[in-house]
């Protein structure tokens, strides 16, 4: 949901709010920066059940050095003491489908002696609810930030399986964040008779490998899954056996899901079957109607819920339900090559199972084709068509786009981003790992920066401490993920708070292979505004938390510089802060992005 206050004495802010976070954006005449230190944020948390409303000031990070000269990690702050000095703020601890009021409190003075008397920003703001019965869509983002401050304080750093219950439920629920409990609930709403079709990746969760067997009492259950024997000899001899294949086989076995359920992809090896796709059809036999998708990026696995940031998307679309059915009978018959098959059979059977994917409906291949709703785009393809498209909708979106990117940039992106030179467009990627050049490679490196309009994150986390930041874990030590720590979720945002905003989000990786060598499937969303803020304000999310940490760390690999400056460690005790929204810069631009942001017929209204 999108507002915006009432101007008050040369501010006025604007807000976005999806599940559990708000965005929020300040603006500000030259008049109003004039001795401004920052800002006292209030939140006002009406509580229905006991009809009491809480005011308190949000908790800060940075404080002023002449104050505090050396915080440590026991150093918490109020707000109202030490101001947030920034434009642009974020809230990422809101409760779903609540209201607040929030008050922006300008503070001048001095450090040691604030001046508290000028007039509040207000603006009231209302969060999505969780869970929806009606709504077309439902969305669901897991923490996907085990590296953080907060589960080190929380947690003490162990796997979840270290700690003594009930504190090993508390980390896996704060890790989760309802994206199991969301997934089981799409299982659960399957009646008696009914059928529920699925495509997964790794399978082998138990919570749902369980809910999944119970189901198939009385439900038909008909799951697809990736077995297919890529093992191989390492090069001292050792084999390194199936995956995800023998995973899932010896899940399945487990958990006791009956043969008749598991449907074994094996053709094609050297792709994999990367889907993570269920179908809900409601009714029996021939009169089974599919009414419900969940797709995503979540593969079922500790990892894949609990460990790297992953996104599970509830679609309720009959005709979106029906086109993914086509697509899951087209796999049921476990299509392409096999590997006992010659050249000529190989190239024939792939190119048979491509063009039946293509079959199943035609898919925009410009901007402009794409029309407003839902349209699901499948893989493997003929060409690579789909991902210049994609590449595109970065290119061409009017103010911002926003990417995440688990396999690195690929050259569809990076020849069209190289030459980017919008001088209002922010190009925001979400990375695995730094985008640098592979000293083992001769191809020639193509960095993406600033003069690109490109800015990245990319995971890291706190391994040396310093000033109150505590030493964190990450997902690998966590022995949650060994492929992927950091970013799984693959997803793509075009102008999300414009009148128009694209969403694309499914399995694949805005790669090559993803798109005409393996099983995925992707959704493309346009025009409607809740799935875009709710996808933006989680974006913001991830992209503040692993900027920090990665721009730490990558300081701390410059041998010239070992520790931050103390510029970046503390609140600046004057006006000059401001002085970085200076225009053409970063913060700049995203503060722009709010002020200039559509709200929607339905969000028009000042406070």
């Amino acid at each position: 949901m999108r507002f915006r206050s009432a101007k008050q004495d040369g501010f006025q802010v604007s807000a976005v709010s999806g599940v559990n976070t708000i965005s929020f954006g300040i603006s500000a005449t030259s008049a109003a920066k004039k001795g401004l230190l920052g800002f006292a944020v209030k939140r006002i948390d009406p509580n229905p059940d006991t009809r009491k409303t809480e005011q308190y000031y949000m908790y800060g990070f940075k404080v002023f050095q002449s104050v505090i000269p050396q915080p440590d990690d026991n150093t918490k702050v109020s707000t109202e003491q030490h101001p947030v000095q920034s434009f642009v703020w974020d809230d990422f601890t809101a409760k779903p489908g609540h209201k607040y009021t929030y008050e922006f409190h300008p503070v001048r003075g001095k450090p040691k002696n604030l001046d508290h008397s000028a007039e509040p920003i207000s603006i009231d703001v209302e969060t999505e609810e969780l869970f929806s019965d009606t709504a077309e869509h439902q969305v669901f983002f897991n923490r996907g930030v085990a590296s953080s401050q907060a589960y080190t304080r929380e947690f003490g750093n162990k796997k979840p399986d270290q700690l003594a219950e009930p504190l090993q439920q508390k980390a896996l629920h704060w890790l989760s964040r309802d994206l199991d409990t969301a997934m089981l609930k799409f299982i659960d709403q399957v009646e008696d008779g009914d059928t529920l079709l699925g495509c997964f990746y790794e399978f082998h969760y138990e919570p749902v490998l369980t809910a999944l067997r119970q189901k198939a009492r009385k439900a038909a259950v008909r799951i697809i899954i990736d077995a297919k024997d890529n093992s191989r000899t390492d090069k001292d001899g050792k084999l390194v056996e199936a995956f995800p294949r023998e995973a899932n086989l010896k899940a399945i076995e487990d958990a006791g899901i009956p043969s008749k359920c598991i449907i074994e992809r094996t053709a094609r090896p050297s792709a994999i079957q990367h889907n993570k796709f269920m179908v809900w059809l409601k009714g029996k036999g021939k009169e089974a109607k599919p009414i419900e998708v969940w797709t995503g990026s979540t593969n079922l696995s500790d990892g894949g819920i609990h460990g790297q940031t992953n996104v599970g998307h509830w679609v309720r679309n009959e005709s979106i339900a029906e086109a993914f059915r086509q697509y899951w009978k087209i796999l049921k018959a476990d299509p392409g090559a096999t590997s006992g098959d010659d050249k000529s059979t190989t190239l024939s059977k792939n190119k048979e199972f491509r063009k039946s994917v293509e079959d199943l409906g035609e898919v925009p291949l410009k901007l402009e084709e794409i029309s407003s709703g839902i349209t699901p785009v499948y893989s493997p393809r003929q060409k690579l068509d789909v991902l210049a498209l994609y590449a595109d909708l970065v290119v061409k979106a009017e103010k911002s786009t926003a990417v995440t990117l688990a396999f690195g940039v690929s050259d569809a992106f990076k020849s069209k981003l190289v030459n980017n030179t919008k001088d209002d467009q922010i190009v925001f990627l979400l990375l695995e790992k730094e985008d640098k050049k592979n000293p083992r490679s001769a191809k020639e490196f193509i960095p993406l920066t600033a003069r690109n309009n490109v800015y990245s994150a990319w995971g890291a986390y706190i391994d040396d401490p310093v000033y109150q930041w505590v030493r964190e874990t990450n997902t690998a030590r966590l022995k949650l993920n060994s492929h992927v720590a950091y970013i799984h979720s693959k997803f793509l945002l075009h102008d999300p708070l414009g009148p128009d905003p694209i969403v694309v989000t499914g399995s694949a990786n805005f790669s090559n292979p993803s798109t005409t060598e393996n099983d995925e499937n992707m959704i493309v969303i346009r025009g409607d505004l809740r799935v875009a803020d709710i996808y933006f304000t989680e974006f913001n999310r991830l992209w503040n938390h692993y900027y920090f940490r990665a721009m730490y760390d990558k300081l701390h690999a410059d041998e010239k510089q070992q520790t931050p400056t103390e510029g970046s460690l503390f609140l600046v005790e004057d006006d000059s802060w401001t002085k970085k929204y200076a225009q053409g810069t970063l913060k700049a631009k995203r503060l722009a992005l709010y002020s200039t942001m559509e709200l929607g017929k339905k969000r028009a209204a000042a406070h």
